[in-house]
């Protein structure tokens, strides 16, 4: 969280974060401070297993107590009746896990860079000091830039509006020519035969007609 302001209740949170949390298709929030049934026990669960698993027992290596653990909690804590649901942890679990999302089709969060940015008014994101061109139209926007398998593309919404190859060196500029058509100074939209300016006749068309022996 990079900011929190106590009197509105908003909250900024980390770019990072808000990346993991639009890849795995959750939407953090915030807690209150000092409300505790927001923010849920985990906090409280360090204490319990302490108490309740190894308070009162010596280890003769750091191999024998992970053993321990993972038999405590297959067997006592996964099984006992929860103080506030009133359940056991194990079933309730068997339940909400045909609720979940699988996740193995995805690569892992850390294989990618997924980045908030802001469209310069150079129509450019810049990623590892190099810029990337974004069409000038959402220069000012914030932007979502995911960088993978040397390929970096850009997101406004739900649309891909960018994409390049990602550059090995610093500093350079990537650019891609169409998205600077309606800048002052850049490159003119491709003419079509919509487009294209009709010629203009020399002579009217009564005298083509004459020569032809004919009219049109």
């Amino acid at each position: 969280m990079l900011d929190h302001d106590a009197k509105t209740h908003t909250v900024e949170f980390n770019d990072r974060f808000l990346a993991f949390a639009a890849y795995w298709g959750f939407r953090p929030r915030a807690c209150a401070p000092y409300r505790a049934r927001t923010k849920g026990k985990d906090e409280r669960g360090v204490g319990y297993v302490k108490r309740n698993a190894i308070a009162g027992h010596r280890f003769d290596s750091w191999t024998g107590m992970e053993a321990h653990l993972g038999w405590w909690q297959r067997e006592i804590a996964d099984k006992r009746r929860h103080g506030t649901t009133g359940e056991v942890p194990l079933i309730r679990f068997e339940r909400e896990a045909a609720l979940l999302r699988p996740c193995a089709d995805r690569p892992p969060f850390g294989q990618l860079r997924d980045l908030i940015r802001t469209v310069h008014a150079d129509c450019a994101v810049v990623v590892d000091t190099n810029a990337y061109s974004v069409p000038w139209r959402l220069i000012g926007e914030r932007v979502r830039v995911v960088v993978s398998g040397r390929r970096v593309r850009v997101h406004h919404g739900p649309r891909v509006v960018a994409e390049h190859v990602e550059h090995e060196g610093r500093h350079a500029r990537v650019t891609d020519r169409a998205h600077l058509v309606g800048v002052v100074g850049g490159p003119r939209p491709a003419e079509t035969a919509a487009t294209r300016p009709k010629p203009k006749l020399l002579r009217p068309l009564d005298e083509y007609a004459a020569v032809a022996g004919g009219r049109f």
